[in-house]
């Protein structure tokens, strides 16, 4: 609708009227507005007035190069570029409005790439995501993080003075880590509670991300009992060697310890399912063009009973696992509801040495399951507390009521 039409419905003398000081105000504007815009740069000005007076549209470079010369010549506050550039980029990829899509610089690319090898300069603690908090579900024995008090269920609220809201797990682990020697200020949230600092020197830690040993019911029977803490490059190799020493010990039933296990590595956990599983599906995902991928395992399988324990915490790469088993019916899944997370992620390198992380898929049980936002239910309910649960690998067997209902089940089965 033009002006002159918009106005025409007036009094003529409310027409002349209303008429002159829009003009006149508009005139003002546009001046005030023209001499800034020359002011800055005689570059940026026909980029701008084009945008204001034509609503044309200019590439997100050029608007990107308009926003940094603003700053480079007027902003009172001192900045690095690259730091600049590197919100930037995290912005953009905040965008997306997913939790797993995350931007690396070079030096987040590092240590995440350290973390899933095993071995990393850190304090010792395994996070999760809780309600969207960055959450300790492990304090490894022996490190800065157990000398220092830390405990499972503690909030990362802030490292270094620097918040964590609205960071991913990476962006943690990122500060959190360092070089061997340095100090690293934690700020904790326990139980609701006002937040306290605790502060931590870094050094090297050494993670095996599986442990086992052998358990006996009262009648005699040898039970294996195999925990996986994380899905890493190493755990398969771990997996392997702990499988055949309880195999060669007697053992006659196996429990897999799922719980807290936040996932990781898809390699890591098809391997293992390729152990355990008979001939058939193990996953499949589907990416955005509907482009389908299936694994599959081989005829060798495990030929004793079989349970899995998990809870809330356990994620990802678990919840393939306990699908898998659950769908092929070879072994019985006791705990309580997953974590519920079934995509899944490439790392996408860039040519400055930077990378990106990117949901690129859905994945499914081998029956077409999608268990995103909803989690695995297990054949047994065995409810606990929070605190309980998070401090599952401190339990002893007494104090077990998971662990004590998944032998009940071999015994079941044995007998």
């Amino acid at each position: 609708m033009g002006l002159q039409k918009m106005f025409s419905t007036h009094k003529k003398e409310s027409h002349t009227s209303s008429r002159r000081p829009f003009w006149v105000g508009a005139g003002v504007g546009m001046a005030f507005t023209l001499a800034l815009v020359v002011g800055l740069s005689p570059i940026l000005a026909p980029l701008a007035v084009s945008s204001i007076f034509w609503g044309g549209q200019v590439s997100p470079e050029t608007k990107m190069r308009e926003i940094y010369y603003i700053l480079d010549q007027r902003s009172i506050f001192p900045f690095d570029r690259q730091v600049l550039m590197n919100h930037a980029f995290r912005g953009m990829l905040q965008g997306v409005g997913d939790t797993y899509t995350y931007y690396f610089d070079r030096d987040a690319l590092a240590v995440f790439r350290e973390r899933t090898s095993g071995t990393y300069a850190g304090v010792g603690m395994l996070v999760g995501l809780e309600n969207q908090q960055v959450t300790v579900v492990r304090v490894f024995a022996d490190s800065p993080a157990a000398e220092a008090g830390l405990q499972p269920g503690d909030k990362i609220v802030a490292v270094d003075g620097l918040s964590l809201d609205g960071k991913c797990l990476e962006k943690a682990t990122t500060l959190v880590k360092g070089t061997p020697g340095t100090s690293v200020a934690v700020e904790v949230v326990r139980d609701g509670g006002a937040p306290f600092t605790l502060t931590m020197v870094r050094r090297q830690i050494n993670v095996p991300s599986v442990s086992h040993k052998m358990l006996h019911t009262p009648d005699g029977l040898a039970m294996g009992y195999l925990r996986i803490e994380s899905f890493e490059e190493g755990t398969f190799r771990q997996f392997s060697a702990a499988y055949l020493a309880l195999r060669d010990a007697g053992m006659q039933g196996l429990v897999i310890d799922l719980r807290n296990n936040p996932g990781g590595l898809l390699a890591s956990v098809i391997d293992i399912a390729n152990l355990l599983l008979p001939e058939g599906a193990i996953m499949y995902s589907e990416d955005k063009q509907g482009h389908r991928i299936a694994y599959t395992s081989d005829a060798q399988r495990i030929d004793i009973p079989l349970v899995l324990l998990v809870n809330g915490m356990s994620a990802s790469a678990s919840e393939v696992l306990t699908g898998a088993v659950q769908d092929h019916g070879i072994g019985t899944v006791v705990g309580q509801q997953t974590f519920g997370k079934g995509i899944v992620q490439s790392l996408y390198p860039l040519s400055d040495g930077s990378a990106i992380k990117v949901t690129v898929a859905r994945y499914y049980t081998p029956n077409g399951t999608s268990i995103h936002g909803i989690g695995i239910t297990p054949d047994h309910i065995v409810e606990v507390d929070r605190e309980t649960a998070l401090n599952a690998a401190r339990l002893s067997l007494e104090e077990d009521a998971k662990l004590q209902r998944g032998m009940e089940i071999l015994v079941e089965k044995l007998n």
